[in-house]
């Protein structure tokens, strides 16, 4: 059975739990919801196995906070011997207008704190990713009370939608690959 890991970055504890910084737990919760799997405590992470189509995905939420997550994909790529091509990373992007995804195949942490620890700890790069956009409406000086701040009421009347589509994406890289899943995905 082929088997992905997929990453949903973010912090643990109630007081992050609504905010920006947490799309990817948000979006592993409803791949989770989707597939009918739950979450159970692990090494560094929560962790749940959803089965699709012969595929396996492993999902995890690191439990090590956002700056510290490079652990808990080298553990589980380790442990689970997932190859990096297999491995893909949800986070939020203040570069891209809320609700858009980019999906890549590689590419730079660009000031991602939870990129470059997983960069760091895999000595690597080239792992996939996808990025889904929050937007740039801060204050100078005030980017991380905007990422750590919780979905505006605007913003949340889309949020379970846009939620979908990344779980989607995510089942898409799994059963369709990478190319696929970017042309697919990818528009604007």
């Amino acid at each position: 059975m082929k088997k992905f890991l997929i990453v949903g970055l973010g912090n643990p504890g109630a007081e992050y739990e609504n905010t920006r910084h947490n799309i990817g737990f948000l979006t592993l919760d409803a791949f989770a919801k989707a597939s009918n799997v739950v979450f159970e405590p692990g090494r560094y992470a929560l962790v749940a196995e959803a089965k699709i189509k012969g595929r396996s995905f492993r999902l995890i939420k690191p439990t090590t906070f956002m700056n510290l997550s490079g652990n808990a994909v080298r553990y589980w790529m380790q442990e689970e011997n997932i190859p990096i091509e297999n491995v893909l990373v949800v986070l939020d992007d203040l570069a891209l207008p809320y609700g858009s995804i980019r999906i890549r195949g590689k590419g730079s942490d660009a000031g991602h704190n939870g990129l470059k620890d997983i960069q760091a700890k895999l000595g690597r790069a080239d792992y996939p990713r996808l990025r889904f956009g929050i937007g740039d409406n801060f204050s100078k000086g005030r980017q991380v009370d905007y990422v750590l701040g919780e979905w505006t009421a605007e913003e949340q009347k889309d949020l379970p939608a846009l939620i979908e589509h990344c779980v989607k994406a995510c089942q898409s890289f799994g059963l369709a690959g990478l190319s696929l899943t970017m042309n697919q995905f990818n528009k604007k």
